[in-house]
């Protein structure tokens, strides 16, 4: 893509508005503007971010064993009333009236919805054990959006909803979505820690969120430090292996100040080993039984040709959240640097010099070269001053570069890593580092 043909709004200062670095930088790099009150449009160079994260979390998702549907953001308050939750819920809800005065509600979160699908289709237990997902808009009505897309009105989220004929197996989707959900941070460069939380409004009696660290978290976060060494690469879904891994994390402390005790921290994690800081929330799992299917009389019948209710689970992924929390975790007082596997841009190309000159056409020669290998490039070739130049790309955080000036000979250009030096490279020599860079970051 061309710098010239593209839309990238870069602001200079940092907007009164954002009190936090993530809000700061995804404002000043023309990632998001506000709409309304916690309500953002996603412009382009955050929208390839935020889809990036979507393919990922997809892929895990699907390699998990969940299949993908969609459920729409309006949704009947039949099914909320059915429930129990439609007056429970509070005024986070969003509730609305059709032309024919039926109650509907924008749908904060979907468990009665898949539910009611469930209902509707599934009667036997030859259908199970059954995960679905989708990747769709919410709405709740924070009190107080704010930190931009951290805690916003309107974000994205993925839901996943586990169907199972009993408990036993129901806690096996669990532990499932346990190491999906390690597997897909990890492929967003972030060391999520699972942690023991409260079910809240979802309701059940097991629940974990899945909590980065970092300084500007709203979490206050306790635990021992052996969780970070923790390594889930190359780590299949084979069942004995979901269950070692999710023993490990079971092994060592760790606890949100809600669930926190300080006796129990100080008897299981020497003191050498106990870290209290701060976290960002970006997933978080429930196991509920049959709250659901039974108020919905979401019924099946068993081998034995009795009729059972399904054990449920919910998974849910903020992944609009998610560009944020990495801003956060990333930030280092300095620049920002994308995780390869989510960059908006695979390499930028600084163009030095004039339009038309040979700087300009070595500049245009090999970006059609990054073009046809695939390496989806960006190339500044506005007319500003190089120190804005520079300014901006380390601003928008795509982590290579590629500077081209008057002074460097015909086939040489530096190279760079964001937060590193400057190197010189041949095109060859380029297209083999980039190569190797992104070869060895595709998943297992």
């Amino acid at each position: 893509m061309r710098l010239s043909n593209y839309f990238l709004p870069v602001l200079k200062e940092n907007p009164s508005e954002a009190k936090i670095k993530s809000h700061q930088l995804m404002l000043r790099s023309g990632m998001v503007r506000q709409s309304a009150s916690g309500i953002y449009s996603w412009l382009p160079l955050g929208l390839k971010v935020l889809k990036n994260i979507e393919n990922i979390v997809r892929d895990e998702q699907n390699k998990a064993g969940a299949i993908e549907l969609l459920m729409p953001t309006i949704q009947s308050a039949d099914a909320w009333k059915e429930s129990g939750r439609y007056d429970d819920y509070g005024k986070e809800m969003l509730r609305i009236k059709d032309r024919q005065d039926r109650d509907l509600l924008y749908g904060p979160t979907n468990e009665e919805l898949i539910t009611q699908i469930f209902r509707d289709n599934i009667k036997s237990y030859k259908n199970l054990p059954l995960l679905l997902y989708h990747i769709q808009w919410k709405f709740r009505d924070e009190i107080r959006p704010r930190f931009g897309v951290m805690r916003c009105r309107e974000f994205l989220m993925k839901d996943t909803y586990s169907f199972d004929v009993n408990k036993q197996d129901a806690e096996n989707s669990y532990k499932k979505m346990f190491l999906s959900y390690l597997k897909t941070f990890d492929r967003l460069d972030l060391k999520a820690i699972p942690m023991r939380a409260d079910a809240g409004p979802i309701g059940g009696d097991l629940s974990h969120e899945f909590i980065i660290l970092a300084d500007t978290g709203e979490s206050e976060v306790f635990l021992d430090k052996n969780l970070l060494d923790i390594n889930i690469k190359k780590i299949d879904y084979d069942q004995n292996n979901i269950k070692n891994i999710m023993n490990k994390y079971e092994n060592f402390y760790s606890a949100t100040d809600e669930k926190h005790n300080i006796d129990q921290f100080n008897k299981l994690v020497d003191k050498k080993n106990q870290l209290h800081t701060r976290g960002i929330e970006v997933g978080h799992i429930f196991y509920f039984g049959d709250k659901y299917s039974k108020s919905l009389k979401a019924a099946i019948n068993t081998k034995e040709g009795k009729n059972t209710y399904p054990q449920m689970g919910s998974y849910g992924i903020g992944v609009s959240r998610l560009p944020a929390a990495i801003i956060e975790a990333k930030y280092n007082n300095q620049y920002m640097k994308w995780p390869k596997s989510i960059t908006p841009f695979k390499v930028t190309i600084i163009n030095l010099g004039k339009k038309g000159d040979e700087v300009d056409k070595k500049s245009d020669d090999i970006y059609h070269i990054l073009k046809n290998n695939n390496f989806d490039p960006l190339l500044d070739d506005l007319s500003d001053s190089p120190s804005s130049k520079f300014k901006n790309h380390d601003l928008i955080g795509i982590p290579f570069q590629i500077i081209i000036g008057s002074k460097m000979k015909k086939e040489e250009y530096e190279f760079k890593e964001l937060g590193k030096n400057k190197i010189i490279l041949s095109k060859n020599e380029i297209i083999n580092r980039l190569k190797e860079i992104y070869e060895s970051d595709q998943p297992s």
